[in-house]
């Protein structure tokens, strides 16, 4: 309750603060106009963020499945070390924006654009900290799996599998959790550039309108897709790492004692 009591807080000060200040609706309006402009439109709302929810979703998908090839690919040939961990590096330092108008001139105004875009954006996180999180297996469990294994072929294979990957998952689910906060990036900043649907286009369309109310409202729908899309995936983590322990309820627990 204590999240949701803070944003209660906040919407009644942005009230407070728009109404008592005389803020012109154009320039911000109040949280009980965008509350209005959100029933009115809930079914084109709706409509809109499906089409934005299936970008992330496809987007988030793809992104993990190519970070984690690259992260394996990372982690089993020297030469890949080599020649793409540079260029995954050096991939960063270019805009991820600036590709967007590209990306729609080669797919398109539809889906594919920007799935790729959000594809691009989710990529990087997922990789490294798969990467991360297979490099820093504790040797004990290598050495251990080393002695007991006979054959050097399948214990090759059995190590990264019942070993590797598993003391990895955490780190990967952290990646998954930082692609799941900025996947919202990709799709918006695609629909931006150029879309006939999907939550940046209706906020687009709103500001070319002056239709502030509308926008806010799209704008706090994306933010419930994006919070929904990241507890779904804290929830899986959880779900998947019984063994994880949680630093944080165990400092609170102590600090009770």
């Amino acid at each position: 309750m204590r999240p949701l009591l803070t944003l209660a807080g906040l919407l009644v000060l942005w009230e407070i603060a728009v109404r008592g200040f005389a803020i012109p609706a154009y320039l911000l309006p109040p949280p009980s106009a965008v509350a209005q402009a959100f029933a009115l439109h809930i079914e084109m709302l709706a409509r809109n963020a499906a089409v934005t929810v299936a970008e992330m979703l496809i987007g988030l998908l793809l992104g993990a499945l190519l970070g984690a090839c690259a992260a394996l690919a990372l982690l089993l040939s020297t030469r890949a070390r080599r020649w793409l961990l540079p260029l995954l590096v050096a991939s960063q330092a270019v805009p991820v924006f600036a590709l967007a108008p590209l990306l729609v001139l080669w797919f398109g105004y539809g889906l594919a654009s920007k799935v790729a875009m959000a594809l691009l954006i989710i990529f990087f996180p997922v990789a490294v900290t798969l990467y991360d999180g297979l490099r820093r297996t504790d040797p004990g469990l290598l050495d251990l799996a080393r002695v007991m294994t006979a054959d050097a072929r399948q214990h090759r294979l059995r190590v990264l599998s019942e070993i590797r990957l598993m003391a990895a998952l955490p780190s990967l689910f952290s990646g998954l959790k930082v692609a799941a906060a900025v996947a919202p990036i990709g799709a918006v900043i695609g629909e931006w550039v150029g879309a006939s649907a999907g939550l940046g286009y209706v906020m687009l369309q709103a500001n070319a309108r002056v239709q502030i109310d509308l926008m806010f409202a799209a704008l706090f729908t994306l933010a419930l897709c994006a919070v929904a899309l990241y507890a779904i995936v804290d929830h899986i983590s959880r779900r998947l790492l019984p063994w994880q322990a949680d630093s944080h309820l165990s400092l609170r627990s102590f600090e009770e004692s």
